[in-house]
């Protein structure tokens, strides 16, 4: 038989990234899986009670299964496109509402210290009227 020898539990764990006491306790894990080593004796390394040990394990299991789980072949629908323009589009409207509300509430806020002021006609009070001044 030709091709290479597969590599290590421990080889394949030290190519992945983390701490090294990540990988010490996900080398502990997977030797009990294996049979490598017994559930006390990877506990003790760990100093974990073996309910910690089995929560850790599962946890571990897990995460790997999720890891893997296909995935739809090919390329993403863009049915994620259509509803980021759609959110795109609803956004920008509710930035044109926010802003007619600000104008509306100036709008408001200037009649009740204007009241005089009425739709486009300026009425201005007599004594604020100007005057004709004298020739000196």
């Amino acid at each position: 038989m030709r091709g290479r020898y597969p590599a290590g539990l421990e080889e394949c764990i030290d190519e992945l990234e983390g701490t090294l006491e990540d990988k010490q306790r996900l080398q502990s894990i997977l030797a009990t899986v294996c049979g490598a080593a017994r559930l006390f004796e990877s506990c003790a390394v760990l100093d974990v009670g073996e309910t910690r040990f089995r929560q850790l394990r599962r946890q571990a299991l897990q995460g790997a299964l999720d890891g893997i789980k296909a995935k739809p072949p090919g390329r993403p629908s863009k049915a994620a496109t259509l509803e980021t323009q759609r959110l795109g589009e609803l956004e920008r409207l509710l930035a044109e509402k926010e802003l007619e509300l600000r104008q509306a509430l100036v709008r408001e806020e200037v009649a009740l210290i204007l009241p005089r002021v009425k739709a486009g006609k300026k009425t201005l009070r007599p004594s604020v009227r100007l005057r004709k001044r004298k020739p000196r």
